[in-house]
């Protein structure tokens, strides 16, 4: 079961088929995540509006990775995503929304839907395995995800809270290590589409080793990851 705002996805039922999507690069929302966004886009707006009179549920999905258009211009997409819900939106008084979107499951397109809207829509099918939000968890490498990141901190001269980080559970952790991650479109496809928390554990340090192996991370600058 994965509970989202005030409601609780437990079976296919409880998704919509056919949801509104959300062309993000770079974006990145995984079951459990919450993801703040600031929408602006005219179409976009309708959408939230249309999402928050329904099912409350937009699909996050990256443009195509290899940069393909279609006819009319408009981006390929990739072929998986993640529904998040909105569960929390407020108006910015300039025209935007501020949204929180909270993962509830991966979803692969089925079918691109041609229709009035001016955003578009898919026919999609729910990856019902992550409404286990702990499937996997027990299997991660907790020792090897820790210490990489650790690494990873050091190299960039970033700071962390630490003892929030190792008091986390694997799923919390895994997952928000991945979102916060700083790396490109395709790095952040490859964690989407790893099957459970213990590939995805492994896609990442994977990704952070070989980013520490190519410039050492260190470009001289000091953030705070919250």
């Amino acid at each position: 079961m994965v509970h989202a705002g005030n409601f609780n996805y437990r079976k296919a039922s409880d998704l919509p088929s056919v949801i509104p999507l959300f062309p993000l690069a770079g974006a990145l929302l995984l079951p459990g995540g919450q993801l703040p966004l600031n929408v602006f886009e005219p179409r976009y707006l309708q959408m939230v509006d249309d999402a928050m009179a329904g099912a409350r549920i937009v699909g996050m999905i990256q443009p195509a990775l290899d940069g393909a258009r279609r006819s009319d211009g408009e981006p390929e997409l990739c072929k998986v995503g993640c529904l998040g819900r909105i569960t929390s939106l407020s108006e910015s008084g300039d025209g935007r929304y501020i949204i929180n979107l909270h993962g509830v499951v991966r979803f692969r397109v089925l079918e691109e839907l041609s229709d009035r809207a001016p955003y578009r829509s898919c026919r999609a099918a729910a990856f019902l395995g992550d409404l286990d939000l702990g499937q996997g968890a027990g299997e991660v490498d907790r020792d090897s995800l820790l210490g990489t990141f650790k690494q990873y901190l050091e190299a960039n001269q970033l700071e962390a809270d630490w003892e929030s980080v190792t008091r986390a559970s694997n799923e919390t952790l895994v997952n928000a290590l991945c979102m916060m991650s700083p790396y490109g479109a395709a790095e952040k496809q490859a964690l989407l589409e790893a099957p459970d928390l213990k590939t995805r554990a492994e896609t990442l340090v994977a990704i952070t080793e070989i980013a520490l192996a190519r410039d050492g991370g260190d470009d001289g600058s000091s953030r705070t990851l919250q």
